[in-house]
């Protein structure tokens, strides 16, 4: 709960209040705890905070419970007996400004993003590729770069792929080795991309992050962007992959801050193992450095999982404000990982803390937050405060008039195919096809005249310099649009 008057977040009480600052929430938070004991709760006071201070928020909704934060809470026994024991005065129930969102498009507007802003680093994961299929993936980007041809959807990629995979010979001394083998592994895990719903994520219109960082026009509250993540999560490749571009594109898309007295933007990463499960040291190091770096810029980034540990220590050494939920110790490694979340707390000597874990209600947790000096606290066990938004899921019917008011419909809800490398290269073919079929007829009225070998080095001639003179014109009518050259950022992706 944000407090004006002390320019603070409340954020729980036990034998004191535990306030959040404001200034230090850049400096990224953990909500960590096993299943049913309230991270969602913690999660949605905290998002409602942010909102109420005037930060925009994104959130990730797997079980559909957070869609009810469009509407006011409803009085409980259970929430009445927080305000009065924690000592709530002038506690509201309300509605907070929304967006809904789904990469499908059945419960939000739909989010779509383009091959080339995904990046091959990012895509070669989410294909599952070795080492030297990611390899061939760069030098198809490469090349797509060099020919200024854009790769918007799944069929550009295919068509790129297969205008590579026939032309390696020309591509070898410049680009590298590029084999056969390799080419048909990256078209079959396209295959399986697609039966996954890959193909419904990549496309145009592509989202543009600054349309979340937005305000309500009648009270300044920062608005609510909520993924609807049900369907989503179901594919944990995808959804971690999604979740890796959009931390990338945020940090590339925002100039450097400085420190703030809040931050410009809040992010809430639910199930953040599915980020760093079977990703290669090299993604994680480049994860470990956006968080590092992306705190200048002003973002607060949250990560929910079930245990500490679920984040490799690189990523959790920047994480400097800590909310543990309840966790069960039942085998030898489960004790191990409560022993390390224990040790990552200051010693508070009312309780050890290890015990302390375990014996944590629903809504309770431990939690140590950076000062105004950055130092953490003293950990504190406490109860979350209640939130003021619906802890219920709203009907479809609802969520549909939120989506139908929203000012974003008419710009993401209908799909574009515009001109792309599927289409430049469709004119290639075509006119390699009518270059062939005049060189074909040229030598049969040359037979007359010629020998035949030297009809068909002729021919031969003829046939490439067209090939390369129609690529180039394909390259150069979308070098109009593009510009000379395709910049991607820190993962790879593209910089528009």
């Amino acid at each position: 709960m944000y407090q004006k008057d002390l320019h603070k977040v409340w954020l729980a009480t036990g034998t004191k209040r535990v306030y959040l600052e404001p200034s230090m929430a850049n400096r990224h938070g953990l909500i960590a705890g096993a299943t049913g004991t309230g991270k969602t709760v913690t999660l949605k006071v905290l998002a409602e905070s942010f909102s109420d201070m005037g930060v925009p928020v994104f959130v990730a909704d797997i079980k559909g419970d957070l869609t009810g934060m469009c509407e006011p809470g409803k009085e409980t026994k259970h929430i009445l007996r927080s305000i009065t024991n924690m000592g709530i005065e002038d506690f509201e129930y309300k509605s907070y400004p929304v967006q809904f969102w789904d990469v499908y498009g059945k419960k939000g507007l739909p989010v779509r993003t383009t091959v080339s802003e995904m990046g091959p680093e990012l895509l070669a994961r989410l294909l599952g590729l070795n080492d030297t299929q990611s390899g061939v993936l760069r030098i198809v980007f490469r090349v797509a770069d060099d020919k200024q041809l854009l790769l918007v959807d799944l069929k550009d990629l295919r068509a790129m792929l297969q205008y590579v995979g026939e032309n390696a010979k020309d591509f070898k001394l410049e680009y590298g080795n590029v084999s056969s083998q390799s080419i048909g592994a990256i078209q079959r895990a396209l295959l399986a991309l697609e039966d996954e719903g890959g193909e419904q994520f990549f496309g145009e219109p592509s989202l543009d992050l600054s349309d979340w960082k937005k305000f309500s026009m009648e009270d300044g509250r920062g608005i609510i962007n909520i993924l609807e993540c049900s369907e989503l999560f179901q594919r944990p490749l995808l959804y971690g992959t999604f979740l890796l571009w959009m931390l990338s594109e945020i940090y590339d898309m925002l100039p450097e801050a400085g420190d703030l007295p809040k931050p410009k933007f809040a992010f809430f990463f639910d199930e953040a193992h599915l980020l760093f499960d079977d990703a290669p040291k090299a993604l994680v190091d480049k994860v470990e450095q956006v968080v590092r770096l992306i705190r200048s810029k002003g973002v607060s980034v949250w990560f929910i999982t079930q245990n500490p540990t679920d984040i490799p220590d690189s990523v959790l050494g920047q994480i400097g404000n800590r909310v543990q939920h309840a966790l069960r110790a039942y085998t030898p490694a489960d004790q191990k990982a409560l022993n390390a979340a224990a040790k990552s707390f200051r010693i508070n000597p009312a309780f050890k803390t290890a015990d302390a874990i375990q014996e944590l209600g629903t809504g309770e947790a431990l939690i140590s937050v950076l000062d105004e000096n950055g130092v953490p606290s003293v950990v504190e066990r406490a109860n979350i405060l209640p939130p003021r938004s619906s802890m219920e899921a709203v009907d479809d019917a609802i969520l549909q008039e939120v989506v139908n008011a929203s000012i974003y419909k008419s710009k993401y809800y209908v799909e574009q195919d515009n001109e792309s490398a599927f289409e430049q290269l469709a004119k290639v073919a075509e006119q390699e096809e009518k270059a062939e079929a005049e060189a074909k007829e040229k030598e049969e009225k040359a037979e007359k005249s010629k020998a035949k070998s030297s009809t068909k080095k002729s021919t031969g001639r003829k046939k490439q310099s067209i090939l390369e003179k129609t690529v180039n014109s394909a390259a150069n009518t979308i070098g109009r649009e593009l510009g000379k050259k395709v910049v991607r950022g820190i993962f790879g992706s593209f910089l528009k």
